[in-house]
């Protein structure tokens, strides 16, 4: 009777299975003068295999993106203000424009000192594509491809529905400037003989996240039909070693980390169109920073207050599954004051993008 059931359930299992016919005989005929005890392992076997074999590369990926189109669309928002883009693909094109100052000043002697430096601007191409909310992009430097800018740079951006950062680095060489020094001439600064090296981070949390989107503004992965805000935490942090290679040698070296808050709003003044605008300054919660003029090391005191402000603005117009706009970030550091030294750090970017949902 055992043999008998083994004998169906093979025979049932190869044709469930679709397999040829010729298979077929082969598989039973052998099962069967086998022993019991070795046909069962082999039905096992064949069973097993049988789960096995129909997960092929299109299910895995039926799978897959049956997961992120669940996770894509899951969330506590509410759609008369937010929604997702009903397409899974979007494809984008961006221009990137960056640029970065340092200011100092200083009051010694009843003397007032000042010095501008200012970086070279930066230009990147750059395409990219998503699906379901996960991007691969592609960027390039003109000017590097063709030996005019030698500077690094790196940007790297998340913005969520709740949860969003900034993290810039950037290496510049190609600081050119002034000094000012009261009573005398102004003083031309060349290149290169300012080195700075810039960490800036900054992250913010949005309380009204059901209606409020940041990614519908920066990334487009949301859209924004009706206008909200929303109150902002943020944290931002600093860190810059600065080589100034003049007259003397100084090296300056600081580092910052603030908490504050904020608040963005979503203008729709008309269907399709989007205005945001957003502040989050940071006050100082650690700073650490010194100067070193040859052997001489000078701390630099906290004086209240100091300051990293995150500004953001954004337009965006959309026209069925296009979408086009322009894009700002802007930092500023405040560190110091005028009686010992102070410092203006400002560091921005500006994105014009074009899109396309499919």
């Amino acid at each position: 009777m055992l043999s008998l059931h083994l004998w169906i359930i093979c025979i049932g299992f190869i044709e469930v299975t679709n397999m040829r016919q010729e298979l077929t005989m082969i598989t039973t005929r052998t099962v069967w003068v086998l022993p019991p005890k070795v046909r069962v392992a082999v039905v096992l076997l064949v069973l097993l295999t049988g789960l096995i074999q129909p997960i092929s590369a299109q299910n895995i990926f039926q799978r897959f993106d049956s997961v992120l189109t669940k996770n894509y669309h899951k969330g506590n928002i509410d759609t008369t203000y937010i929604t997702r883009p009903k397409t899974k693909w979007t494809l984008t094109a961006r221009w990137n424009l960056s640029g970065a100052k340092i200011e100092s000043e200083r009051i010694e002697n009843e003397q007032h000192f000042k010095s501008e430096m200012t970086a070279d601007y930066k230009s990147t191409l750059s395409v990219g594509v998503s699906y379901l909310g996960f991007s691969l992009n592609f960027s390039l430097n003109p000017a590097k491809l063709m030996g005019k800018y030698k500077d690094y740079e790196l940007n790297i951006n998340s913005y969520g529905k709740r949860f969003g950062w900034d993290f810039i680095y950037q290496n510049a060489h190609n600081f050119t400037g002034w000094h000012d020094h009261e009573g005398m001439e102004r003083i031309n600064l060349p290149a290169d003989i300012l080195s700075v090296k810039t960490l800036n981070l900054n992250a913010y949390y949005a309380f009204n996240s059901r209606r409020f989107s940041y990614p519908a503004a920066f990334s487009q992965s949301y859209i924004q039909r009706r206008s909200a805000g929303s109150f902002l935490l943020a944290a931002s942090a600093m860190g810059q070693n600065a080589t100034l290679d003049w007259e003397q040698k100084m090296e300056l070296k600081m580092a910052n980390i603030g908490i504050g808050g904020g608040y963005g709003y979503n203008y729709v003044p008309a269907q399709g169109w989007l205005l945001h605008i957003s502040a989050l300054p940071t006050f100082m919660v650690y700073s650490h920073s010194s100067m070193t003029f040859g052997d001489s090391r000078v701390p630099l005191h906290y004086h209240f207050p100091e300051v990293i402000i995150t500004g953001r603005g954004a337009v965006v117009r959309q026209k069925g599954n296009l979408f086009y706009g322009l894009s700002m970030v802007y930092n500023f550091t405040n560190i110091g004051n005028e009686d010992n030294l102070a410092l203006h750090n400002q560091k921005w970017r500006i994105r014009s993008f074009f899109g396309l949902r499919l």
